[in-house]
């Protein structure tokens, strides 16, 4: 009799999600070949997860926008007609090569324009009209003395008042009767949703979730094509941390550092409110995506944020229990270590044998490799920069050092630093030939 879900070890669930995630019974293939290619792919990244050596190292690479310019396009058009975001994103993986492919990360600009959406800036508003990426807007959105609203009545404050500081559109949401006992009597309770301006604000909600519906269609026919090409899929699962998603989007960077100073206590207690959330997020679609990997970027915890005795009280424990969250249930953890964490490598290294593959922008890896890398997966490697600016002696260079630094008995993926908006055509096919070449064991 199959053992229960619920009864599994870690291990015995990852298994289950490693063997649906090879079999990929609902991808339609393009080809025998696209089918092979694809399991070999998958077969040599979950040799690595499980700290094992595949036949060579696999190769990760985020595209961004490039696929817009490859084609002699924008970011812009990605971002008002997605019928060119799934062209080009398609043809992308057509001409170049990889073994861990990213999802398109592209937003619907006219979705943030029907908002007047003040968290993000992007083409055409407040970033040029030919801007590469897009740009998080951080602000103080939640004042210093509103941590109790937050803590005792989380919804009530994201409603009526998180929501009209960070959209325009949604400032009348503040005149939202509150969440209290004398909500589910509906006399009060209706009386806002006669105002103009609420009626006006959820109009404009509903043109948002047409723009939203249509793009979201147009990135799940886009990651279905892209699986029948052959590659396996990451970053439709993904997650945050406690810490970041407070720094982010309620304090900023700015706030959140007083806080460490001024209101320690309080900000602990956000967090352990909301690090179950993060699990949560992580698992969202545990059942849907066949991928098994989340993606966690990491936002603030690298050297230059905090010290080491701050990271260890407020951000590693959140980071910790999220990834044994998603561990538990059979998931890999793949956290983006942005800039540099050389002095928070012992620190991170504390986790269950190959359980996490680390990615790493600009860290020292044969650092990384000595201390994270004795029970967990690492990736990193390829800075950026080399793409734009390098030639085919400096790429091929690189590898050779990536490989020297990190390939020794396996449990290592080579990673481009970060997305490759900027890169020459020509260098993405001589970095995936050096890793070719240079990469076998």
């Amino acid at each position: 009799m199959a053992k229960e879900w619920a009864a599994m070890t870690p291990e015995e669930k990852r298994e289950v999600r490693f063997k649906r995630w090879l079999a990929a019974e609902n991808v339609k293939f393009a080809s025998p070949v696209a089918k092979a290619n694809y399991q070999a792919r998958v077969k040599r990244l979950i040799k690595v997860i499980k700290m094992e050596e595949p036949d060579r190292v696999p190769f990760n690479q985020a595209p961004g926008a490039f696929p817009a310019y490859y084609r002699g396009g924008n970011l812009k058009e990605h971002m008002y007609e997605f019928d060119k975001l799934k062209a080009d994103f398609i043809r992308f993986y057509h001409d170049f090569d990889m073994d861990f492919a990213m999802a398109p990360l592209t937003w619907p600009g006219k979705l943030f324009e029907i908002l007047d959406f003040k968290l993000m800036q992007w083409p055409g508003h407040g970033v040029p009209e030919n801007g590469s990426f897009f740009q998080y807007v951080e602000g103080i959105y939640m004042k210093e003395d509103e941590y109790d609203e937050l803590l005792h009545n989380t919804n009530d404050f994201y409603l009526r008042k998180l929501l009209p500081r960070i959209a325009g559109t949604l400032e009348p949401l503040q005149y939202m009767a509150t969440f209290d006992p004398s909500f589910f009597v509906p006399v009060g309770f209706v009386a806002p949703f006669g105002r103009p301006d609420v009626k006006k604000a959820f109009q404009k909600l509903n043109k948002a979730a047409e723009v939203f519906y249509q793009w979201a269609g147009v990135i799940g026919e886009t990651v279905g094509e892209i699986y029948s090409l052959g590659f396996p899929m990451w970053g439709s699962s993904l997650s945050l941390t406690a810490y970041d998603m407070i720094a982010d989007f309620l304090r900023g960077t700015k706030g959140i550092a007083l806080d460490l100073y001024q209101q320690p206590d309080k900000l602990l207690e956000a967090i352990d409110q909301f690090t179950p959330m993060t699990i949560q997020m992580g698992l969202k679609n545990a059942d849907t995506d066949i991928c098994p990997v989340i993606f966690i970027p990491l936002h603030k915890g690298a050297d230059t944020f905090m010290s080491n005795k701050q990271f260890e009280k407020f951000y590693w424990p959140c980071l910790q229990k999220l990834m044994l969250g998603l561990y538990k249930e059979g998931l890999v953890p793949f956290p983006l270590a942005e800039a540099t964490y050389n002095s928070r490598l012992e620190i991170i290294s504390d986790m269950p044998k190959a359980s996490t593959m680390w990615w790493f922008e600009d860290s020292d890896m044969k650092k990384a490799k000595a201390i994270v890398g004795k029970k967990n997966a690492i990736a990193g490697g390829v800075p950026t920069s080399i793409l734009s600016a390098g030639n085919k002696a400096e790429i091929e260079a690189c590898v050779k050092k990536a490989m020297s630094d990190a390939g020794k008995g396996g449990g290592y993926m080579m990673s481009v630093s970060a997305s490759v908006e900027q890169a020459k055509p020509e260098n993405l096919h001589i970095l995936w030939d050096a890793v070719k070449k240079y990469g076998k064991y």
